[in-house]
């Protein structure tokens, strides 16, 4: 359930028996030819379709991140790190008054990771929280079906195209872009970025059959909820 359907008075007595929290973080950034939201649309919707059985209050997404490499592309807005990590700990801080201890950060970005430093430093000045880390994209069962499915998978290619981060009306190539040098193109400012990686897509196909990306699907949100119910300390 989402916070935003909720009051104050509900969260105090929904937490006063069970202290789990979900705060899904993602970005806006260029993602070729999908939704410039893509990383904060999949970041939400496996929290909150994960989260739902288990009746486990989802606060509102973080819909910005750290993705310096896009900064070129009309739409992508990006934090500085110390914007990011600040803005990550104030809402912790703000969760954990509201009575939540064990709380699951779903991350739908791959340049947002270096601020988990910055939460495991937090967690050092709050002692008896427990909070854990999710890439929900790359955790183990997940990234193995992707790997199942095809191995060519990337940024803005076939593996974050879902019903729901397609734009209507907008054709996909039916192409298999060759794989980016990823250790160039982070070598180079974002001018040069640009101009080597073109449309967005680090390289794959750009979409596969939704029959391929619902059962994507199911394993990443059954994986998220497994990581809700076990492993608590």
């Amino acid at each position: 359930m989402r916070i935003a359907d909720m009051n104050w008075m509900q969260v105090a007595a929904h937490a006063a028996h069970d202290d789990r929290a979900v705060l899904p973080i993602g970005s806006t950034e260029q993602h070729a030819y999908l939704s410039l939201a893509v990383d904060a649309i999949l970041a939400e919707r496996v929290a909150v379709e994960a989260a739902g059985p288990l009746a486990i209050p989802v606060f509102p997404t973080i819909n910005y991140g750290l993705t310096p490499n896009f900064v070129d592309y009309p739409g992508t807005v990006t934090l500085r790190m110390a914007t990011l990590c600040a803005l990550i700990t104030d809402i912790l801080d703000g969760i954990v008054r509201s009575g939540f201890k064990r709380i699951i950060i779903v991350n739908g970005h791959g340049g947002n990771s270096p601020a988990h430093g910055a939460v495991l430093e937090w967690l050092d000045h709050h002692r008896g929280v427990q909070v854990k880390w999710h890439n929900w994209w790359n955790a183990p069962a997940t990234f193995a079906k992707v790997q199942a499915i095809d191995p060519l998978a990337s940024h803005a290619s076939w593996m974050e195209n879902f019903p729901w981060t397609r734009l209507g009306n907008i054709a996909m190539p039916d192409t298999r872009k060759p794989m980016l040098d990823l250790a160039h193109f982070l070598q180079v400012d974002p001018g040069r970025k640009k101009e080597l990686l073109g449309d967005g897509n680090y390289g794959g196909l750009y979409q596969r059959s939704d029959e391929d990306m619902l059962a994507l699907w199911q394993v990443a949100i059954e994986e998220t909820r497994a990581l809700m119910t076990d492993g608590w300390q």
